[in-house]
């Protein structure tokens, strides 16, 4: 494989990876060493969000990369933003809820960059409303991205972190999981197992040199909202006046490269959150159904 300058893009096809384009039109010359010394990170659901505010952070603290997610364009336009800055990137165009994609992703990833030393497993999806007015298709896709990719995604990468006696995977929870709220079902379901996938792995490996963390931010200002409210039968959740950017669960990212945690709230203090819910389960009870109505 030949390197030029920075960064390597391709595409995930449902036989094969594509190699699509390289940047720059120099070679420039790479010293082993550094390549071999070099950290690489894999985040999925990078074109977006809080996907694409942990590349350019990780880019920013000088990991290597790797991008997935399905919009090239903008993919190709973060993978720009990030040379810019001089980081090395590079971008695996795939649809994470089909199984021959991902498996291509992991096959072109260890192939030229090894097992990455982080894997943040970001793509997912939400829908809001009446779980009986939900669309199959809707609810097949959310179980798709939300839990069967981050499983198969952690199983496929994590035998070879363990056997190199370190890394680190970071699963973008929700701290919905920890609170069954009205027209979530299916979103609030997919977090809540997400939580138990992840302690119970974290603990799993511990000693191992591996370490597994669930991330539990609270409402993030990205196309979140917009998406809930665009698909078959969905609308907005009610969530976004108390929205933070998602820069912020970015720098907690980082923060866990360097010291790594079994759980991280974003904000710190909705930790809270979640007692204060539980105590308050029968108020929750009266008003939750009252809210979903409104939003008719």
């Amino acid at each position: 494989m030949n390197y030029h300058g920075g960064a390597v893009c391709f595409t995930a096809s449902f036989d094969n990876l594509l190699f699509l384009k390289t940047y720059n039109e120099v070679d420039v010359e790479v010293i082993p060493e550094t390549r071999e010394t070099q950290k690489t990170a894999l985040v999925t659901g990078a074109s977006s969000g809080i996907g694409a505010a942990t590349a350019l952070r990780l880019a920013q603290e000088g990991l290597m990369v790797i991008l997935v997610a399905r919009r090239q364009d903008r993919l190709e336009s973060l993978v720009d933003e990030i040379r810019s800055k001089n980081g090395e990137a590079a971008f695996i165009r795939a649809d994470l809820t089909s199984l021959e994609e991902r498996e291509s992703v992991f096959d072109q990833v260890t192939r030229e960059w090894g097992t990455p030393d982080v894997l943040v497993n970001n793509a997912g999806i939400a829908w809001y409303g009446y779980y009986h007015e939900m669309k199959w298709e809707t609810a097949r896709s959310l179980c798709q991205l939300n839990v069967e990719a981050v499983m198969h995604m952690t199983r496929r990468f994590l035998p070879g972190m363990v056997s190199r006696g370190s890394g680190l995977v970071v699963n973008i929870g929700s701290i919905i999981g920890k609170m069954p709220t009205q027209g979530t079902v299916m979103y609030s379901a997919s977090k809540s197992f997400l939580d138990t996938f992840s302690i119970s792995l974290y603990r799993e490996l511990r000693g191992s040199g591996v370490t597994v963390s669930v991330m539990r931010p609270g409402p993030i200002i990205t196309e979140f909202f917009d998406r809930t409210e665009q698909s078959p039968n969905g609308r907005r959740i009610p969530a976004e006046r108390f929205a933070i950017p998602a820069e912020r669960v970015a720098k907690a990212v980082a923060r866990l490269i360097r010291r790594p945690r079994k759980v991280v709230y974003v904000p710190f203090w909705i930790g809270i959150v979640p007692a204060l819910y539980n105590a308050a389960g029968w108020a929750v009870d009266l008003a939750g159904p009252l809210l979903l109505r409104r939003k008719q």
